[in-house]
């Protein structure tokens, strides 16, 4: 698969083969998840909302959705990105009606983000013959898509980050992931002149297989050379790593990780390079790593493939969706991708009428077009293949970035990397 990746820069029609690499950036036993639904509060809407929850409830026969999410595991597990995805599904059956009309219910599954458990919640999926499954993030798609998609089950997600994902023809994800957040990363650097950025990275192969085969080729098109160093996970220092990093000189520094790894280079740069521009990922605004780094956060850029903190619509209305159905969810960090992929599917779906089957969703994901991306600052997906040249799966490209100031994210907007995809 890595040598496929490598040819996604230098050939446009082998990107199917380069697909959205694994980060396991975008990460971390199983239960049904019912299809019930926690009574809402009582929280005031405001009027600019108002038209957002028009009360219009699902009846009838549920829906039965598939949810994998990466909980339980050793070393990753977000359980916030489940509590988001739950506070959508209750959203859309509350206001939206369902899907068709259908209240929605989860069989929900948990990864641990591990090969075998994985195997597992897709053979559930299989299993308990849900109609879709929607996963919140985790990087072993490979190991769950050729199940469910071979069983005719429509998979879908907010972020892909594996090649199966952006591969098969029944496979959807509403953003361009990896590929699109690492060539955003390397627009806004050739926007700011860099000529050389020291890429900080989670030391798992499919992170550092991923920036070899896509990050570096991309940056090389924006004239840019990137270093790659790569940074253990739970590592409580890494200032040694960071010195030798600065040593050469970058312009800039590039943080691909999770909290922890988030949290140690971002400290050591505080001590080491505070005045060095930094760019990072949605996973180290989350509220340990803001909490942990403090100020050292100021001035850097996020990028992300939601919009959660502007005053954009789509974020309010993300912000007021979960304080209603899930008060206690840390709205920062990565939690919205679970209610980016659940709401992007009842959005996705928005028309369709009579049976649902995985069939009938299947035709309406492929024929999708100009669907809001929830908490995506304005972005629209269509899912027929033509987001990400030579990807079947990604139905968008754009990536949101802004600043950081005062533990908050300013100056938000919309990066379209698609000049640096045409190349």
């Amino acid at each position: 698969m890595i040598e496929s990746v490598r040819r996604v820069f230098s050939s446009p029609r082998s990107r199917a083969s380069a697909a959205l690499v694994s980060t396991a950036v975008l990460l971390a036993g199983c239960s049904d998840g019912g299809g019930g639904s926690t009574t809402a509060s009582s929280t005031e809407i405001p009027a600019a909302l108002a038209r957002a929850f028009p009360g219009t409830k699902a009846t009838g026969t549920p829906v039965k959705i598939g949810l994998i999410t990466n909980e339980g595991g050793a070393a990753t597990s977000q359980p916030e990105n489940r509590e988001a995805a739950e506070a959508a599904r209750q959203y859309a059956n509350a206001n939206l009606g369902g899907i068709a009309g259908r209240p929605i219910t989860f069989v929900i599954c948990k990864t641990k983000e591990e090969p075998a458990t994985a195997r597992d919640c897709a053979n559930q999926m299989v299993e308990q013959k849900v109609d879709a499954v929607v996963l919140t993030s985790s990087g072993l798609g490979d190991s769950m898509v050729p199940i469910v998609t071979k069983a005719g089950i429509p998979w879908t997600t907010a972020v892909g980050a594996s090649n199966s994902e952006a591969t098969s023809a029944d496979s959807f994800s509403w953003t361009g992931g990896f590929v699109a957040n690492m060539t955003a990363m390397a627009s806004y650097s050739k926007e700011q002149g860099y000529k050389k950025v020291a890429a900080f990275v989670i030391d798992v192969p499919a992170a550092v297989s991923g920036m070899q085969a896509i990050g570096k080729p991309v940056f090389a098109k924006a004239g840019i050379d990137l270093q790659l160093v790569t940074i253990a996970a739970g590592t409580p220092d890494a200032s040694p790593q960071v010195s030798a990093a600065l040593a050469k000189k970058p312009d800039g520094v590039a943080v691909i990780g999770e909290s922890t790894v988030c949290t140690s280079v971002l400290q050591a740069m505080g001590t080491l390079g505070a005045g060095i521009p930094r760019e990072v990922v949605q996973s180290c605004a989350a509220p340990e790593v803001l909490s942990a780094v403090g100020a050292t956060m100021d001035g850097a850029q996020v990028f992300s493939g939601f919009d959660t903190a502007s005053d954009d619509y789509e974020a309010q209305l993300y912000r007021q969706v979960m304080k209603r159905y899930s008060p206690d969810t840390p709205t920062q960090g990565y939690a919205a991708v679970g209610y980016q992929g659940v709401l992007g599917l009842v959005r996705a779906l928005h028309g369709l009428t009579g049976e649902v089957t995985p069939k009938t969703i299947t035709a309406a994901l492929h024929a999708a077009k100009d669907v809001p991306l929830p908490a995506g600052h304005g972005t629209k997906f269509t899912c027929d293949s033509k987001a990400v040249p030579g990807m079947i799966a990604p139905c968008s490209a754009n990536v949101v970035t802004g600043t950081m100031a005062g533990g908050k994210l300013t100056k938000v907007r919309v990066i379209d990397p698609g000049p640096l995809f045409s190349k």
